[in-house]
């Protein structure tokens, strides 16, 4: 008796990622996903239409904003029929600094059914020298010890690339549209006490300009946001 592959969907949230994303998708692994969704969040450059000549879904979504990128591909996760619900939902950013092939290991707790969301740490991986700007190490290292102290969740870092069972993000009822969502989604598993889990993963240096960690106002920004949802929700 044969049991059927569990379905597993990607979301790429992507602004501006037209030199970079075409080799994101080319190293997805072959066969573990159904259907990779690249979100087009305002882009002024050819992001989608790269996207969509390797073979992704692409949606379009003008309101600018991570979150609302990440919202987008999951409703329409979120919108097929019953039978046709992804089993499993991995985010990934559409930059070139996660490496894809990663996927395999990011999902495999899952897969085992050892773990509700998986969280891809780079604290834990390798990372190529400069990869990460002296502000991430400071501020994934505080805001993962607020995590600690105030929901008692032990994690080492916010990383965007990471994979959820679609059961477990529906109960998480994510809702932050901008620089809180990793941090909302893993401080709200915490406090539903799902099985969350950390394995490491490579990181390089980002293809282009950060929009984040690249700007004084995107740095001042990303850490106001994350703080205000750490403390939000206490």
């Amino acid at each position: 008796m044969t049991s059927t592959p569990p379905l597993i969907d990607v979301i790429i949230p992507a602004y501006n990622e037209e030199g970079s994303i075409a080799k994101v998708l080319a190293e997805i692994p072959a066969g573990l996903v159904r259907e990779v969704i690249v979100v087009d969040n305002n882009s002024s450059d050819r992001t989608g239409e790269v996207a969509q000549a390797a073979g992704a879904t692409v949606l379009r979504e003008p309101r600018p904003g991570y979150g609302h990128a990440c919202l987008a591909g999951m409703a329409r996760c979120f919108g097929r029929t019953a039978a046709e619900q992804p089993d499993i939902i991995v985010f990934l950013d559409g930059d070139y600094s996660d490496y894809p092939a990663d996927m395999t290991a990011l999902v495999a707790p899952i897969l085992r059914g050892e773990a509700d969301m998986v969280i891809g740490s780079r604290a834990l991986g390798e990372r190529e020298s400069g990869s990460m700007l002296p502000q991430q190490i400071f501020g994934n290292w505080l805001a993962t010890t607020l995590l600690r102290w105030f929901y008692g969740a032990q994690f080492t870092d916010l990383g965007p690339f990471r994979a959820i069972r679609r059961e477990a993000l529906e109960q998480i009822g994510m809702q932050d549209t901008t620089y809180g969502w990793t941090v909302e989604m893993q401080l709200k598993a915490a406090r539903l006490k799902l099985r969350n889990v950390e394995v490491p993963v490579r990181y390089r240096r980002r293809i282009g300009v950060s929009k984040v960690s690249g700007t004084v106002k995107g740095t001042l920004g990303a850490g106001y946001k994350i703080l205000w949802t750490i403390f939000r929700y206490l």
